[in-house]
């Protein structure tokens, strides 16, 4: 039996800070680690649903990659009034939406973690480091190999030489 005098941590940034001009990595985990993102039908429609999200709330995507369960996304926002936590929110609800009716057994776990950027940290070593993920991972040997990488707004070979 579940102690239901035990509080729930609520995300620990004030909402204030995803909203503007500001740069997140994010990383959101399937719940159990469970191996999903290995189809490109499926990886395609979670691209939809992204590009969805960040353009209704002014974002635009650096990077992403679909590992077999987790995905991390580079996301900032293009002006004043974008809104990075709505915007994941959004992508959250909606691709959980979608698991319900297409996945039964595969749920995002609950929140997700993030890392606000300052304004001198290298973009092109976290995009570097992010693509390198399947690497370390010993899915393939270059990172070009991996065939759940990419940009929504940007060219990754120009960005990264």
């Amino acid at each position: 039996m579940k102690n239901r005098n035990i509080k729930e941590k609520k995300h620990r940034l004030p909402l204030l800070l995803y909203k503007g001009k500001v740069r997140i990595t994010f990383t959101l985990c399937v719940e159990g680690k469970k191996t999903f993102f290995a189809r490109k039908t499926t990886v395609n429609k979670f691209l939809e649903i992204l590009r969805e999200a960040k353009n209704k709330h002014d974002c635009k995507n650096w990077v992403y990659i679909f590992m077999p369960d987790h995905l991390h996304l580079i996301i900032e926002g293009n002006s004043e009034k974008s809104d990075l936590w709505r915007m994941m929110s959004l992508f959250k609800q909606k691709t959980g939406f979608w698991l319900s009716q297409n996945a039964i057994g595969i749920k995002w776990q609950k929140d997700f973690y993030d890392h606000i950027h300052r304004k001198d940290e290298d973009l092109k070593k976290h995009i570097i480091y992010l693509l390198n993920n399947p690497v370390r991972k010993g899915l393939v040997d270059n990172w070009q190999n991996y065939p759940f990488k990419g940009s929504l707004d940007f060219n990754l070979e120009e960005i990264i030489t």
